[in-house]
């Protein structure tokens, strides 16, 4: 892998980052004045057909893309991040931006305690340390005694143990699948569990409404055609550290457009869980 290659590729996941907080604030605003089940259905009517257009220009097909030997678990995995992103939709509505991605953050410690028990991966106890100190950060945030036992609170840490098993599970069904493959089974089952659950919350949604909706599938799409990109010219563990930037440019939206307040507390706990994550992500490298 080339050093140019290697910048390219960081290039490419912070403008997957940028334009994945700007879907983040768009949902926010959406499952503001209408269902969140709604919201993220029409969400995944434009990913299914972006992710079937996709599979349709590889070499086999549609047919090929599908094809599996582990259809329960690449459902499954469908399914899972559906949910998840209903969760964390959620949260953006009850939480914030900011306090919701400062806890989702901790979505890589999550991987890197469940990787053992998962895919059988050995995690030293350095990254042990990390990842309890990260964990230390996340209760920075939640302050126990005052908001870790709010239901609210708890939302965004539920979406990031469901993230965290996606991409274990992802990790998984890879050493037999393709990542089109994956990929397919993503946006096609997701858009079939979200139509099955979706369709009984319709609500008529106003014209100007209509085009943050449009502009919200464009961005889905386009997100995840820049992380294709970024995976294809980079390696993973050169580029994941650039992934937190999410949370510094989800947060700026929340303070700039959403009005929200950025809590001395918050801002501890996410530059420890960030810190903790890198350090995960640094060891995990090493290891490799």
């Amino acid at each position: 892998m080339t050093e140019q290659n290697t910048r390219l590729g960081i290039m490419l996941m912070i403008a997957t980052t940028l334009v994945f907080a700007v879907q983040d604030g768009i949902s926010r605003h959406l499952a503001g004045h209408y269902n969140v089940l709604m919201v993220v259905m029409i969400r995944y009517w434009f990913f299914a057909a972006f992710v079937i257009f996709i599979g349709a220009r590889k070499a086999g097909g549609v047919r090929a893309a599908a094809a599996t030997s582990q259809p329960i678990l690449q459902g499954f995995r469908g399914l899972l991040l559906a949910a998840e992103i209903c969760v964390m939709v959620a949260g953006f509505v009850m939480l914030g931006l900011v306090e919701s991605h400062a806890i989702f953050a901790s979505y890589p410690l999550l991987i890197a305690s469940l990787s053992g028990p998962i895919l059988g991966e050995k995690v030293g106890w350095r990254r042990w340390v990390a990842i309890a100190i990260g964990f230390v950060g996340v209760l920075i945030i939640l302050q126990p005694g005052f908001r870790v036992f709010s239901p609210a609170a708890l939302i965004p840490l539920a979406a990031a143990l469901m993230f965290a098993l996606y991409g274990l599970l992802t990790r998984y069904v890879a050493r037999e699948d393709s990542a089109a493959t994956s990929f397919f089974w993503t946006g096609t089952m997701g858009a079939i569990a979200m139509t099955a659950v979706g369709l009984w919350f319709w609500e008529p949604m106003r014209a100007p409404d209509w085009a943050w909706m449009a502009l919200l599938c464009v961005t889905g799409a386009l997100g995840h055609y820049l992380l294709i990109r970024c995976y294809e010219v980079a390696e993973a563990s050169a580029v994941q550290p650039f992934a937190y930037l999410q949370l510094v440019f989800a947060s700026t939206l929340g303070l700039t457009v959403f009005g929200e307040t950025l809590k001395t507390n918050v801002a501890i706990g996410a530059a420890v869980v960030i810190g903790a994550g890198l350090f995960t992500l640094w060891r995990e490298r090493q290891t490799r």
